[in-house]
C-alpha cells in the first residue's frame, strides 16, 4: 500500500535531536552499564516505561503495568572450587585448568553439582531430519556427556545446512540444549576458531563470569555446559586411543556414527547463586481491528553489561552504541507513531527487552510470553547497535529474505535510496545473535534493520575502518561511551524506514509467512492454529 500523506508527515517529525537525547541519557554513568537486576538496569527500564506513559502509549505488560517482569537465576562458577579432569581407561589423570583449558556453568541451578560420567563423541551433535542428518542416532547418551565440534557439518550446497552459512544447529547455544534433550548430564563443545567466527578469548571471557538463565525455564538443563580447547581436545583423543583428526573428518561425512570414548569426565561445579528480577517493558498503540489482530510488533534491547566494582579509572560499560541506539530509536518510533494520529488498522507493540546479552534471554520470554497471541504478530522489527555515523546508503536486513514480506522489504529500500547488502559474515550465525531470533522461534517473522558500510560523503573504506576500530577498540568494552561529535542522522532515517515496513505489514491483505522449508516455517504454522 502506497504511504498517505499522513504517514509522511509522521516520518518528516522523526528528531535526530531526540534520539540524540535518549542514547545520551540511557548510557551516563548514572545507569552504571544497566545490568540485569541492578539499580542501572533498574533506572533504565523505569525511563522507557516513562517515556511510554509521557507518549501516552497502553501498557501491555503484567497486570496492567508497562512492566513485565522476568525471574531469572544468575550462576558464577567459584574457580577454587571447582575442578575437572579426564580420567581413561587406560593411563594416567589428565586435570583441566579452569578459563585456559575449559569453561563451565551448572544449568541445573543449583550451588553444586558432581560429575562422574563416561564421554561420547557426536560429531558436530545435530539432528536435523530435514538434511536427514542425525548425530544421535544409535547411540544412548542418558547420563553420559557428549563431545562435539562447534558450527554446522560442513557445506558448500546453500540446500544443505545453508551451505557456508551458520544456521542454529551450528551455534553453542542449539549444542547444549539438545544434548540436554537427549538426556546428556554435560556437553564438552570442541572450540575451533575459524568454525566459532572467534578466538578462545571470547569463549573464555563470555563462560568465567556469571552466567544467567530463565528461572522459570521447563526445559531440561546439563550439569556441566562446557567448552574445551582445540588442543584438550587432542588430548582427550590420544586418551582414548583415537585420532582426532580421523574422527573430525568422520565426523563431517554422512554415515557417521558416535563413537564412544574410553574416557570419564570427572569433577565438581561449584557457583555462587543469585536469583533476580528484570523487566521487558512493553506497550501497545491499539489497532483498529478487533481480535484477531496482524500487529507489528519493534524491539531493541536495553540492558547492557554493568561495571566492575572497585576497578581503577572507568569501570563503567555504558553501552553506547550497544544498544543505546537502538532504544533511542525505538522511543523516537514510539513516540511519532503515538503523536501522529493515525488510526491503523492493526496494532504496533514496542518492547525494550533485558538480558539480550545473557544471551537473548529478555527476548525469549517475551517470545513465550507475548502480549497478544504469536499468532497475531505479523513481523518483527528489532534495532541493535546502530553505530550514529551520518546517514547510510546500504541497509542490512538478513532475514527478512526468508519471508514472503521480502519484495515489499525491497520496494521500501528503494524508496529510501537504500541498497540491500547481504549479511556481510554469514559463518558467524549473525541471525541467531540478536533478538528477533528469539521471535522467531515461537514463529514471528522477524529480522533487524542495520546499517551497511557506505555512508553519504564518505567512501566505503572510510565505513568499512569505523566499524573495524569499533569492534576493536569499543564493543563490549569500557570505552563503548556516547561521543557528542556522533551524526544521529542515519539513526533517524533508518527509523523512518522501519516505520514505513511498518505501514505496509500493517495495511497487507494476506498475512506475511516464512519461506517454504524456512526453519522457522513449522511454529508459525503452529502459532496460527
Amino acid at each position: 500500500m502506497s504511504a498517505g500523506p499522513a504517514l509522511q508527515t509522521a516520518e518528516a517529525s522523526v528528531s535526530a535531536a531526540r534520539i540524540r537525547a535518549h542514547v545520551r541519557f540511557i548510557s551516563d554513568d548514572l545507569l552504571e552499564g544497566r545490568y540485569p537486576g541492578l539499580r542501572g538496569g533498574e533506572l533504565a527500564a523505569k525511563y522507557v516505561a516513562t517515556q511510554f506513559a509521557l507518549d501516552g502509549l497502553k501498557p501491555a505488560g503484567d497486570n496492567g503495568s508497562y512492566f513485565q517482569q522476568v525471574r531469572f537465576v544468575g550462576m558464577a562458577v567459584q574457580p577454587a572450587k571447582t575442578a575437572m579432569e579426564f580420567v581413561p581407561l587406560h593411563g594416567p589423570t589428565i586435570p583441566l585448568r579452569f578459563g585456559d583449558d575449559y569453561t563451565v556453568s551448572n544449568r541445573t541451578l543449583t550451588p553444586e553439582v558432581t560429575i562422574d560420567a563416561p564421554l561420547v563423541f557426536v560429531g558436530y551433535g545435530v539432528t536435523a531430519p530435514e538434511f536427514g542428518w542425525d548425530d544421535y542416532k544409535g547411540v544412548d547418551v542418558k547420563g553420559k556427556v557428549i563431545v562435539c565440534i562447534v558450527g554446522d557439518p560442513p557445506s558448500n550446497d546453500p540446500r544443505f545446512f545453508a551451505g557456508k552459512a551458520m544456521t542454529y544447529y551450528g551455534r553453542w547455544t542449539y549444542k547444549f540444549e539438545q544434548a540436554a534433550r537427549m538426556g546428556a548430564v554435560g556437553a564438552l563443545i570442541i572450540h575451533r576458531t575459524d568454525l566459532a567466527s572467534y578466538g578462545w578469548d571470547v569463549v573464555k571471557n563470555s563462560n568465567t563470569s556469571e552466567q544467567t538463565s530463565l528461572a522459570d525455564d521447563p526445559a531440561p538443563h546439563l550439569k556441566a555446559a562446557s567448552w574445551i580447547q582445540l588442543e584438550v581436545a587432542r588430548r582427550l583423543f590420544a586418551a582414548a586411543g583415537l585420532d582426532f583428526d580421523q574422527q573430525f573428518a568422520a565426523a563431517g561425512q554422512r554415515g557417521f556414527h558416535a563413537v564412544p570414548l574410553s574416557v570419564r569426565l570427572q569433577g565438581k561445579v561449584a557457583s555462587t547463586v543469585r536469583r533476580f528480577e528484570s523487566p521487558n517493558v512493553v506497550a501497545m498503540l491499539p489497532g483498529a481491528s478487533t481480535s484477531p489482530d496482524q500487529a507489528v510488533l519493534y524491539t531493541a534491547h536495553y540492558d547492557h553489561l554493568g561495571f566492575v566494582p572497585g576497578m581503577a579509572g572507568d569501570n563503567i560499560y555504558n553501552g553506547a552504541a550497544d544498544n543505546g541506539t537502538g532504544v533511542g530509536m525505538l522511543l523516537e518510533m514510539a513516540h511519532v507513531w503515538s503523536s501522529s494520529g493515525i488510526r491503523l488498522p492493526h496494532s504496533i507493540l514496542f518492547a525494550a527487552v533485558t538480558a539480550e546479552e545473557q544471551g537473548l534471554l529478555g527476548s525469549q520470554y517475551l517470545g513465550e510470553h507475548p502480549p497478544i497471541p504469536a499468532g497475531q504478530i505479523a513481523l518483527d522489527i528489532n534495532y541493535d547497535m546502530i553505530l550514529p555515523l551520518g546517514v547510510p546508503l546500504e541497509v542490512d536486513v538478513n532475514g527478512a529474505q526468508r519471508t514472503t514480506f521480502y519484495p515489499t522489504v525491497e520496494k521500501v529500500a528503494r524508496q529510501f535510496d537504500l541498497t540491500i547488502v547481504p549479511d556481510p559474515r554469514p559463518e558467524a550465525g549473525s541471525y541467531y545473535r540478536s533478538d528477533h531470533f528469539s521471535l522467531s522461534r515461537v514463529g514471528i517473522p522477524a529480522f533487524s534493520i542495520d546499517a551497511g558500510t557506505l555512508y553519504a560523503g564518505h567512501d566505503r573504506a572510510w565505513g568499512v575502518e569505523k566499524f573495524r576500530q569499533f569492534e576493536e577498540h569499543d564493543y563490549h568494552n569500557f570505552s563503548d561511551n556516547f561521543h557528542e561529535d556522533w551524526d544521529f542522522a542515519g539513526n533517524a532515517k533508518l527509523v523512518r524506514f522501519g516505520m514505513a515496513l511498518g505501514w505496509q505489514a500493517l495495511h497487507r491483505s494476506s498475512t506475511i509467512e516464512w519461506n517454504p522449508g524456512d526453519e522457522f516455517e513449522a511454529a508459525r504454522l503452529k502459532s496460527q492454529r
